[in-house]
């Protein structure tokens, strides 16, 4: 799909004939709140529909710094791209009837960053009355790399500015907003990721423009309004692949490649804890590669590569999930679980890399 900044459109599939008062079902892709379409093959709603006897729709919303950016003022406000998967299950719940769908049947779900989104839409009181159930797919809002601090992000829409050029008065952020607006969305594109310093993040995930506690969409920090029970109290369903780390592992790190086994030793597996979390201590480190260590599988020369995908997998998409799930069931309600471990037939990765994010 070419890149345009006119986007933002639904698609919708009816089931044949047209059912009356079916369940519906919102995807919302992931991408790491910077990528990601709602047109890629994989995302086709047709055979969903037509065997579940259910109304699929997906939608698009803006992202990176045209969906994410954020300067605290109304100029840039944050989460445009959150307000438009809103304004998206609005319309579902003024029109889907139109479609067969009973607007007091639906089920949002998605993956990865569309799972983080979910879970937002199921903590933010804007949107808590328009759908019933929830499936969040490798990841959720209390995600490490799912929401930042407000400052931090309004330091980063004031970095991405100047990168830019945008230097006239760096300490009026409407003035930034402005001369952002002058310039062209492909621009914005090639320079968003000028904002992230990997070798001083906090962790190898770290993408420029995530959502923001922004008062009023999310208006509090997801972990502190998990304790005190301030989120929509419905049964859940949450999952993850078995590798879940594999896929980033190719992109970077040392040692690991698409086109060999990515045999690593010990050493090089410890040097590796500290590429993918930069901001650990040695004492940290030490006690992740000891926990990680399959004591009783020494002589397996694999052990340390399914250890990295794990060391990478657990902290940013197994747990976060699963904590969600946890506090559901803590206040009282149900929450299923799966972890998916089938490999595609058609995989066009190498087998080692398992079932992947």
């Amino acid at each position: 799909t070419p890149i345009s900044e006119d986007c933002l459109y639904l698609n919708v599939w009816q089931p044949s004939p047209a059912p009356t008062g079916a369940t519906v079902l919102v995807w919302i892709y992931g991408g790491g709140f910077f990528s990601g379409t709602s047109s890629l093959d994989v995302y086709d709603g047709r055979y969903l529909a037509r065997m579940e006897d259910v109304v699929v729709v997906s939608m698009n919303y803006r992202l990176g710094a045209l969906g994410f950016l954020y300067t605290g003022s109304e100029a840039a406000p944050g989460n445009a791209g959150l307000l438009d998967q809103h304004l998206a299950l609005q319309w579902v719940q003024q029109n889907i009837q139109s479609f067969g769908g009973d607007p007091g049947k639906v089920t949002i779900f998605g993956e990865s960053a569309g799972a983080a989104s979910v879970n937002f839409h199921m903590l933010s009181p804007m949107s808590r009355d328009l759908f019933q159930r929830a499936m969040m797919h490798s990841a959720s809002a209390l995600a490490p790399w799912a929401v930042t601090p407000s400052e931090q992000a309004r330091q980063r829409s004031k970095a991405l500015a100047i990168d830019i050029g945008c230097s006239a008065d760096e300490e009026d952020m409407d003035v930034l907003v402005a001369c952002l607006r002058e310039v062209s969305a492909q621009t914005i594109l090639d320079h968003e990721w000028n904002v992230v310093d990997l070798s001083d993040a906090h962790f190898l995930a770290d993408i420029p423009f995530p959502p923001v506690k922004d008062g009023r969409f999310i208006t509090e920090d997801p972990a502190e309004m998990y304790a005190a029970g301030n989120f929509k109290d419905i049964d859940i369903l949450v999952g993850f692949v078995k590798d879940e780390g594999n896929f980033w592992l190719v992109y970077g790190v040392p040692g690991f490649d698409k086109d060999t086994d990515s045999i690593i030793d010990r050493e090089t597996f410890v040097g590796d804890i500290v590429f993918c979390h930069p901001r650990l201590n040695d004492i940290t480190v030490e006690r992740t590669a000891f926990e990680y260590t399959d004591w009783l599988h020494m002589d397996q020369d694999t052990m340390y590569r399914d250890a990295l995908d794990s060391v990478f997998g657990d902290p940013f998409f197994v747990c976060p999930t699963m904590a969600v799930g946890k506090a559901h069931v803590n206040h009282g309600r149900t929450a299923y679980v799966y972890e998916f471990a089938q490999v595609a037939s058609n995989l066009a990765w190498p087998h080692w890399m398992g079932a992947m994010h």
